[in-house]
């Protein structure tokens, strides 16, 4: 990719600006460790909720979403429930202010507060941190292998080396100076510089979105698109098969729906909604999302920004993924994507039609706005993941009296070996499409029973979710060499139900062969938190000390606000698709239901939010 100057001056502002900014809030940061790690429970939730959106707007991902509209059509827009993208209505609508309340720094912690300090729960808030650290790494990972690919295409130098007989390539050499930057001022400014980097970068992301969307919009026709795309494409609707049949217009991309395995995409759907409902009702994993949870100043607040997230994302989002795509179908010759073994290797298709369709100073300006969607994923990431082995493995376990400073000087120390084991692992190669089904196929799968059973029953106790998480993990260790050994081949997702099995009677066993938790400590819980669930016998208990508690009987308006908010996050994302692709009709019929969906959620949701 050429860059013109103005493209060069535009990403080097941006890159001086963001590390300059995130030093510069370092000094508020430093005062303690919940300055460091939740800025003070001091931000707005607005802020949060555009850092939250920034966050999850990154490179890789963004890659991916674009390879996947090419091929899949508007019906990609099914294929983010493999996440699924829609636990975070599951935030916004109850599980934020239920974690809000526990007024905790980390999600480990969070798990002393469900389970006490017992032998049981000492072994669970352990095995939470090992698999927070697990899925931070796995992610940055995710991330070197996206910002690597992404960074060749777009910048000029060639940056390959050799060292000590080992030769860097030239795409890793980009991966290690961006994150470098990026830990630079993520790891002396804590959650400040993260957030107060995110809402700057989250600016000009947007800005960057709706000009490479207006440029698509205004450089093609309805009747270009039609004809570069088969019969299907423009259709959000699927039957037992995906419906699209590429074999007359683009071989390569019929081979990678079948490389994919989506082609039988009615049992994959099943597949996902099954998912989907434990993996939300689980909560986040713990990483980001859970810190800015616990980072707002009140329950109410947490599920606002959760709120806005999706509002202030997904159009822009998705107006550029639309906009870059329609450029590349229109204008693009496949055979300029071909790799070495012959493969069209569809995740180039954005770097690619970036470098050929955007003229200079827009171009720039869009680089520095993925640029920093990279950054501000990889911060938030490595930011979480300190804070549970300084908080919840060093000041809990070794030295409980230590100066804040030390803490923070401590947290400095962890951030920059996190990135160090993370990068060497994103550094061993694979491609993006791989390492997304393992960490949310396979990876996520681990996670859930356990975690959905600690909200709902009060009979679940610290060991039941120990040996649910610890066999999980097991599972997605072996689970592999099963396979190999019985030569199958299941897509990550198939192999969800079986971890889900594994981690289940893991849950269970361990639960029921155990006593319960102590009744005070669930006392707590159930009174500070006030879950609906299976909690009976604890509800009769907290009623007997305090006739004055009032149950949570939500559930049903609960659930009637998480379906009609699944619809609404939908419409957020296929509106900007069909007007990029001028489906009006469908676009009429999205805006209307997603009027329709706004005015419910503020009357049901919105407007009876309590802390």
């Amino acid at each position: 990719m050429k860059l013109a100057t103005i493209d060069i001056v535009i990403i080097a502002v941006f890159i001086l600006l963001t590390v300059g900014v995130g030093l510069w809030l370092s000094k508020l940061a430093t005062r303690n460790m919940q300055s460091y790690f939740l800025a003070g429970n001091d931000i707005p939730w607005y802020y949060l909720g555009l850092s939250n959106a920034s966050g999850m707007f990154d490179v890789s991902g963004t890659m991916i979403a674009v390879a996947w509209l090419f091929v899949y059509g508007i019906k990609s827009a099914w294929i983010p429930w493999l996440w699924p993208v829609w636990n975070q209505i599951f935030m916004m609508v109850f599980l934020a202010i239920w974690m809000r309340r526990s007024n905790v720094m980390t999600g480990a912690e969070w798990i002393t507060f469900r389970f006490g300090e017992s032998l049981g729960g000492k072994v669970s808030h352990i095995v939470t941190v090992v698999f927070a650290v697990v899925i931070v790494i796995a992610f940055m990972a995710y991330f070197v292998e996206g910002i690597g690919k992404f960074a060749t295409e777009f910048l000029p130098w060639d940056l390959a080396v050799t060292i000590a007989g080992h030769t860097l390539a030239s795409e890793d050499s980009y991966a290690l100076i961006i994150i470098a930057l990026t830990t630079l001022y993520t790891l002396k400014g804590g959650f400040y510089s993260v957030v107060g980097t995110e809402v700057i970068q989250f600016l000009i992301m947007t800005v960057a979105c709706l000009i490479v969307g207006f440029i698509a919009f205004f450089s093609t026709s309805a009747e270009q698109i039609q004809a570069a795309v088969p019969l299907g494409w423009d259709s959000l609707w699927f039957g037992w098969e995906i419906g699209i049949d590429w074999s007359d217009k683009l071989p390569a991309a019929a081979e990678r729906i079948q490389d994919d395995g989506y082609e039988m995409f009615g049992f994959l759907f099943m597949l996902m909604l099954f998912k989907g409902v434990f993996a939300s009702l689980a909560g986040p994993v713990p990483s980001y999302d859970m810190q800015r949870i616990l980072g707002t100043k009140s329950p109410s607040e947490a599920a606002k920004m959760f709120g806005l997230t999706p509002m202030v994302l997904s159009f822009p989002r998705y107006f550029m993924i639309a906009g870059i795509t329609v450029l590349a179908l229109v204008y693009m010759d496949p055979a300029e994507l071909v790799q070495g073994n012959g493969k069209i290797d569809f995740e180039r298709v954005l770097p690619f039609a970036i470098s050929e369709y955007v003229g200079p100073g827009f171009k720039g300006l869009l680089l520095a706005g993925l640029l920093a969607a990279f950054m501000s994923t990889f911060a938030a990431f490595i930011n979480a993941g300190s804070a549970y082995i300084v908080n919840d493995i060093y000041r809990k376990y070794i030295n409980d009296a230590a100066p804040d400073k030390r803490y923070v000087r401590m947290s400095y120390i962890v951030t920059a070996a996190l990135v160090i084991v993370g990068v060497s692992f994103g550094l061993l190669g694979g491609n993006i499409q791989g390492r997304t089904d393992w960490i949310v196929g396979l990876l996520y799968g681990s996670y859930v029973a356990s975690n959905v059973l600690k909200w709902l029953w009060w009979r679940f106790n610290a060991y039941g979710f120990f040996f649910g998480m610890l066999s999980g993990m097991l599972g997605v260790a072996i689970l592999p060499e099963i396979m190999t050994l019985l030569d199958l081949n299941l897509l990550a997702i198939e192999q969800f139900p079986i971890l889900f099995a594994f981690s289940i009677v893991g849950s269970l066993a361990g639960c029921l062969l155990t006593p319960a938790d102590d009744e005070q400590v669930l006392k707590n819980f159930y009174k500070q938190t006030r879950p609906w669930g299976f909690w009976g016998p604890i509800h009769d208990k907290v009623m007997a000390d305090d006739p004055s508690f009032v149950k949570n009987n939500d559930f049903g308006r609960d659930m009637f606000n998480i379906a009609v908010g699944i619809t609404w996050q939908m419409t957020l994302v296929v509106i900007p698709m069909f007007l990029v692709i001028r489906s009006y009709d469908s676009l009429a019929i999205s805006v209307l239901v997603f009027g329709l969906c706004s005015l419910s959620l503020k009357k049901f949701w919105w407007d009876r939010l309590q802390d």
